[in-house]
């Protein structure tokens, strides 16, 4: 496999990853903090680690009239997202939310079509549609729990952060020949730490009153490996590849989720869930068609 291709892809499944991670420490977090506060934490955490970047973010012909699309793109996520995904993961389990994260392939896909004329091809949508019933197979079984007392609402507000998910996808896809995935990270992060920092202040209930320990290096760890580094390797790897395969990638975080509960909460699988697993790594492989990779900026 070339090294253009190998090392974007690699990149892809590291911020799967540690998006996948994200679901744990979110919950550990808001078991003791209020979920502006941790968002906007995690955001300025992540401004801090820039301030020490600040050398390194360049963007390479900056353009006034760019920055509505740099502003849509932050505003669709951080901003918007997160407060559509918080809520959602009060409200239903992460397996279920992990299930509505599997659309945000085929929307992406599809807008991609439609407002970046990507070729699509009929063998992608049927890698999509693979690792999408993987996806449903594996959540069939979660069961509504005290810790998600909703989750027809909660399903209905992840579906809306995929919708965010989906524009900020675009944007990204269209801005990355004029900046560095290090340069828009840092702007996503600054204006997240912004744009929350109003509702935190403007309600006590948000501000912690005790020092929970897990809680405290759920945020760190939020601010600085997934803020921080998966919206790094995803924009590295949407800058290098199609924005419909570099999409395909998303299916795998209910994956990761699973192991990741299997390995730090001691879940298991089941047999289903093994195969639900296949499906979703079998629909991500065929998803990728490496002739629309070609002559795409940064590609060779």
């Amino acid at each position: 496999m070339p090294r253009s291709r190998l090392i974007p892809m690699l990149a892809l499944l590291s911020a799967m990853l540690l998006w996948a991670s994200s679901f744990i420490a979110l919950k550990l977090a808001f078991r003791s903090y209020a979920p502006l506060f941790v968002i906007f934490g995690r955001m300025a955490l992540a401004s801090v680690c820039f301030l020490f970047l600040i050398k390194k973010l360049k963007a390479s012909a900056f353009q006034l009239s760019d920055l509505r699309y740099l502003l849509f793109l932050a505003g669709c996520e951080p901003c918007l997202y997160f407060i559509f995904e918080s809520k959602a993961l009060e409200l239903t389990t992460a397996s279920q939310a992990g299930m509505v994260t599997a659309m945000l392939p085929l929307m992406v896909g599809l807008s991609a079509h439609a407002l970046l004329k990507e070729r699509v091809k009929l063998k992608t949508y049927a890698g999509f549609l693979l690792a999408i019933g993987g996806v449903v197979l594996l959540s069939a079984g979660a069961q509504a729990t005290d810790s998600s007392p909703n989750p027809v609402l909660g399903n209905f507000l992840e579906f809306l952060a995929m919708v965010c998910a989906t524009g900020y996808s675009i944007s990204m896809k269209h801005l990355s020949p004029r900046y560095s995935p290090l340069f828009i990270t840092a702007f996503q992060a600054f204006v997240g730490g912004l744009f929350f920092l109003p509702p935190v202040l403007a309600d006590p209930e948000n501000l912690p009153r005790v020092f929970d320990p897990a809680a405290a290096f759920s945020i760190v760890y939020l601010g600085i490996f997934v803020t921080l580094g998966a919206y790094g390797l995803y924009n590295f790897g949407v800058s290098r590849l199609p924005v419909s395969q570099a999409g395909a990638y998303v299916n795998l975080i209910p994956v990761f989720t699973v192991i990741l509960g299997w390995i730090v909460l001691g879940e298991r699988f089941t047999l289903i869930q093994y195969a639900a697993c296949a499906l979703v790594f079998m629909g991500v492989l065929l998803s990728q068609d490496r002739q629309s990779v070609r002559g795409l900026p940064g590609v060779q």
